[in-house]
């Protein structure tokens, strides 16, 4: 039977099939000896073991169109990263961190900040300006009010988005609003250190009520065919999430320091103007990208993110 991994923990990988139940399953030892781990989001063939008590074998895994490292996910569509607009103020360099990475991997991106309702008019207008040529769109949602939630539903219908971003921001509360439920335990932020407590543990896979009239269960967690079965959500277009736990702190692994200026889009309009071919855009002379930063065309926060990015990449070069 096919299937889909909506969790993995422990060893074992709870897989949603096709029938509309969710199985407890193992990999098969094949696996630990090509060294393949299942991941979040894999669509597998399993083997049914026990109906009534619902475990499987997980016996295959089927081509996977991507694969995140961190958050650890496979056949992803999108990342919505959510940061707070205040209380924690949002880490602009670790915003960056994680843009490049999903960009590295072409995952399109969606900046969602959240606690607007906190926040004056200014601060989403300095962040409006800071990103919006970085070729992500940009959101801003007020979870307690309730404002702005129509739009992030529309634009995560029919695809499969990673939802991450540090603790203490709202993700869960999101995710709630999101599902229509309460279906994630929400953290309280630690007024001491100003950073949420981890509320999320581990990566899963949630699925979010179709937007159309008909009275579904908000909590469904697959679409029905006439017969009363689940059916395949990619012939159904449904929607999922998967919700990570929180990060504090994300490491550029794998990306070479000449590679960076590519992950900022705004550059690659002025780059061709640059004096020298193969310009970094730090030192050079007659260096255009610098120069539309000092024109405003580029905002100057990405290109101090960018400056900091590159010597910690040029650091870890040496050794």
């Amino acid at each position: 039977m096919r299937g889909k991994i909506i969790r993995g923990v422990g060893g074992f990988y709870y897989v949603h099939a096709a029938d509309g139940e969710v199985y407890e399953c193992r990999a098969k030892g094949i696996f630990r000896k090509e060294k393949v781990k299942p991941l979040v989001g894999d669509d597998v063939e399993i083997s049914i073991l026990d109906a009534q008590e619902r475990t499987g074998n997980v016996d295959e895994l089927l081509p996977r169109r991507n694969m995140l490292i961190r958050p650890a996910a496979a056949n992803v569509d999108q990342a919505l990263v959510v940061f707070a607009l205040t209380q924690p103020k949002p880490n602009l360099n670790l915003l960056d961190r994680f843009l490049i990475l999903m960009n590295r991997q072409d995952i399109p991106v969606i900046i969602c900040f959240n606690k607007s309702d906190l926040a004056d008019a200014e601060a989403m207008r300095s962040l409006e300006q800071i990103y919006r040529g970085c070729g992500c769109e940009v959101r801003f949602v007020s979870v307690a009010q309730r404002e702005g939630l129509d739009g992030m539903r529309a634009l995560l219908a029919s695809k499969t988005t990673v939802l991450a971003g540090p603790s203490g921001v709202g993700k869960s509360s999101l995710t709630n609003a999101l599902l229509g439920g309460a279906h994630m335990e929400v953290g309280e932020i630690s007024k001491k250190v100003e950073r949420g407590k981890q509320t999320t543990r581990h990566t899963e896979l949630l699925v979010l009520p179709a937007m159309t009239d008909q009275k579904e269960d908000p909590a469904s967690f697959c679409r029905l065919d006439s017969d009363g079965r689940c059916t395949d959500p990619r012939e159904t277009g449904s929607s999922y999430i998967l919700d990570t736990p929180g990060f504090s702190s994300l490491y550029l692994q794998g990306i070479e320091y000449e590679e960076l200026k590519e992950y900022f889009h705004e550059f690659a309009l002025y780059e061709p103007l640059c004096r020298f071919q193969g310009c970094m855009h730090l030192k050079e002379p007659d260096c255009a990208v610098k120069e539309a930063v000092e024109n405003g065309e580029i905002h100057r926060a990405r290109y101090e993110s960018y400056v900091l990015l590159a010597e910690e990449l040029k650091e870890r070069k040496k050794y």
